[in-house]
């Protein structure tokens, strides 16, 4: 009876057998002192129930103290509606003390329950209970896990009114909860105007700049801390790692490692796995193996998380075989752990490993595949050019045996698998998925993925619907607009959709500009081209790339400037690659210039291997193609056998349509299909259609609007 919850028999004698006893102050108080003796030894809910019945029995439960104990033993129990009994049933003479509250408001919190604490902080200011150092400490924390600024400043003038500022466990909890909310400008008012530090307090503002992606803060932090003569533990310098490592700063980072062994600082689990994280990303597996020696050297072995970054750093830099050795060695297999194995083989390349280690788990009885486990094996074939099969496995996601809910990363890789093959009705079934999932296409994640997707398929109105949906677009959301208008040849609109970037507030990068110039050149505006080329280096401070100067050659090159085209690629301050001559190479054949193709050293380029790079062979058909228009066939037949002899085999070009939930699929000088001429016709009665409505419609269907940021 009694682990199903308190017994109502227990309440109801505490009301008939209280008045069988009449206890002076010092046998009440001995009374006290010996249960709570009783549940500190308590190691079990039945015995933590025990000692609550002789509480109520012996009519010791008008002690706040007592009370405030089994709250919380309730709580670590995880039997919340105990605790709540407790608490509401508690003699009226206990009301005003805090012990009993912060018990209270301790258990709720600890079991994630933020906005329920936030109500009982403000039943208890009703009732007139002062709040003090350890009451505020989890409102506080409620407030930061809660991402409300207003309701978090309104707390911190109770904090103010309350005198409890310099309070040094309340005002680390400030520094905590303006680092969650990205306000790091009150943490470090928070942190300057405390009279005593602690190393939690530098630590707390170290870690809120790492948070928030501060590196260059948190650095500041660190040495002024030296300045002052306080010692970075391992703590500090754990923040001062993971903040570089989140900018990205590898090298520093690794630095920053090399001096903190210096200075004979500890290593912990925490440090290391920051450290190997560093070394993954940055490809870095020489460093990775030294650390790896330290992992064992320190006995670091046993621990997952750094167990899981040591399959990650040999899986996700080619060396599976190590990386399937260590996971192999672990005993107690987490899901994580089997999660860095799939990610590591999907990331590598081997899809069918992957799915080959995701098939293991789904056939584990301790762990299921979670949303990561689906979506690292989807990406793999993502990745890898697999986009139907992709889709496959996300349908039997939705059907598994353990209910896994996509989330914005899985819903993201799949539209990029829509969009990469023009998959228009995948793509729409996925969009579908998330209106019917309740989940939010506003993010600029999922949003950004279906601009991209409808963009890429030829669907812009779909695209723009999407966009003016968006409730916090970035900068990906407005590249994504221009390069999906400039693609499919409006060129005019993607330069309003740059303009309007600009007005509504947004810094153009250097994939903004290469979207704008790729759309001037789809739509012959070379004069506006140019110009936002220079308004690239002169205003906005960013150095062209090789992709910028590809676009501008195709842009002259589209335009016939070919001889302007040349001028510009022999000034290129940089030594031009594959793609700038493969532009230059396919103008020139566009327009029949034998003469600028040689002069410009296209022909040298596309017979030549001396430049690093191997020209392919549609370059050599192009030139072959280009001396044949011009009449200049033993030119032609020369070309033609240099790519015979250098063994080059032109893949012949491909096109794919969906007519009525069927794709078709042809290829280069092969006969059509069979069925295939009705298809045509039926396509061509529909385009008839499409042109008369769209006629009709004029230019409104083109219209773009745009809401502010």
């Amino acid at each position: 009876m009694f682990h199903k919850g308190i017994s109502s028999s227990l309440i109801f004698r505490r009301h008939t057998h209280i008045s069988s006893f009449s206890l002076s102050d010092i046998e009440h108080g001995l009374l006290v002192d010996f249960f709570h003796h009783l549940l500190q030894r308590a190691k079990t809910l039945r015995h933590c129930q025990q000692v609550h019945g002789q509480v109520l029995l012996t009519g010791s439960d008008n002690s706040a103290f007592l009370a405030s104990r089994l709250v919380s033993h309730y709580a670590r129990f995880g039997l919340l509606g105990d605790a709540q009994t407790v608490f509401e049933t508690t003699p009226v003479c206990c009301i005003s003390n805090s012990l009993l509250w912060n018990s209270y408001l301790r258990a709720i919190f600890s079991r994630g329950k933020h906005q329920d604490t936030l109500k009982i902080y403000c039943r208890m200011r009703n009732l007139g209970v002062a709040a003090d150092g350890y009451t505020f400490p989890l409102v506080l924390r409620a407030c930061g896990e809660m991402g409300v600024p207003n309701l978090c400043r309104f707390v911190h003038c109770h904090v103010l009114h309350g005198g409890l500022f310099h309070n040094i466990h309340v005002a680390n909890e400030l520094i905590g909860m303006y680092g969650k909310l990205s306000l790091m400008e009150d943490a470090r008012k928070v942190f300057d105007r405390m009279l005593l530090r602690s190393h939690i307090s530098w630590n707390t503002l170290i870690s809120g700049y790492s948070t928030n992606y501060d590196c260059v803060g948190a650095l500041g932090i660190f040495q002024l801390m030296e300045i002052q003569g306080v010692k970075p533990n391992v703590v500090t310098w754990t923040a001062l790692l993971s903040s570089h490592a989140r900018c990205k700063r590898y090298l520093e980072t690794l630095r920053f490692y090399c001096e903190m062994r210096k200075t004979g600082i500890q290593t912990n689990a925490e440090t290391l796995a920051v450290v190997i994280s560093v070394c993954v990303d940055s490809g870095a597996v020489d460093k990775g193996e030294i650390i790896h020696g330290y992992v064992i050297k320190g006995g670091f072995v046993d621990y997952s998380f750094v167990n899981n970054s040591l399959i990650c750093l040999y899986g996700r830099n080619g060396d599976t075989k190590t990386a399937r050795g260590l996971f192999l060695e672990t005993k107690h297999k987490k899901i994580e752990t089997w999660n860095a194995m799939i990610s590591s083989y999907a990331e590598s390349g081997f899809c069918e490993e992957a799915l080959a280690v995701f098939k293991e788990l789904e056939m584990s009885d301790q762990e299921f595949p979670n949303v990561v486990s689906w979506t690292a094996v989807i990406n793999g074939y993502v990745s890898n050019g697999r986009g139907e099969e992709a889709l496959d496995l996300f349908r039997k996601m939705q059907h598994a045996r353990v209910g896994v809910v996509a989330n914005s990363v899985t819903i993201s890789s799949l539209l990029s698998a829509c969009a990469d093959f023009s998959a228009l009705r995948a793509g729409k079934e996925i969009h579908g998925h998330l209106v019917r999932a309740v989940m939010d296409c506003s993010t600029s994640l999922v949003g950004n993925g279906l601009i991209n997707m409808y963009a890429k398929c030829g669907s812009l109105k779909e695209s723009d619907y999407v966009f003016k949906r968006i409730e916090c677009k970035d900068t990906i959301s407005w590249n994504s607009m221009i390069a999906g208008y400039g693609s499919h040849g409006r060129g005019e609109i993607a330069l309003y959709m740059f303009s309007k970037m600009i007005e509504c507030g947004f810094e153009p990068d250097k994939v903004t500009f290469v979207a704008v110039l790729s759309a001037c050149s789809h739509s012959g505006l070379v004069a506006e081209g140019l110009e936002k080329f220079d308004l690239m280096m002169r205003e906005y401070d960013i150095a062209p790339g090789i992709e910028h100067y590809s676009c501008v050659v195709d842009l002259l090159g589209r335009a016939g400037l070919l001889q302007q085209a040349n001028e510009f690629v022999r000034s290129m301050p940089i030594e031009p690659n594959e793609h700038i001559w493969s532009s230059l190479l396919l103008s020139c054949t566009r327009y029949k210039d034998v003469d600028v193709a040689v002069e410009g050293e296209v022909v040298s380029w596309v017979s030549s291997t001396s430049l690093g790079y191997e020209s392919t062979p549609g370059n050599y058909m192009l030139l072959s193609n280009m001396y044949a228009a011009n009449g200049r066939w033993e030119d032609s037949a020369k070309v033609r056998v240099s790519a015979k002899l250098k063994g080059l085999k032109k893949v012949p070009g491909w096109s794919s349509i969906e007519v009525e939930k069927q794709v078709y699929t042809f290829t280069a000088g092969n006969s059509l299909a069979t069925g295939m001429n009705e298809v045509l016709k039926s396509l061509a009665c529909h385009m008839k259609k499409k042109k008369k409505k769209t006629e009709e419609e004029g230019q409104q269907n083109m219209q773009v609007h745009i809401y502010p940021r």
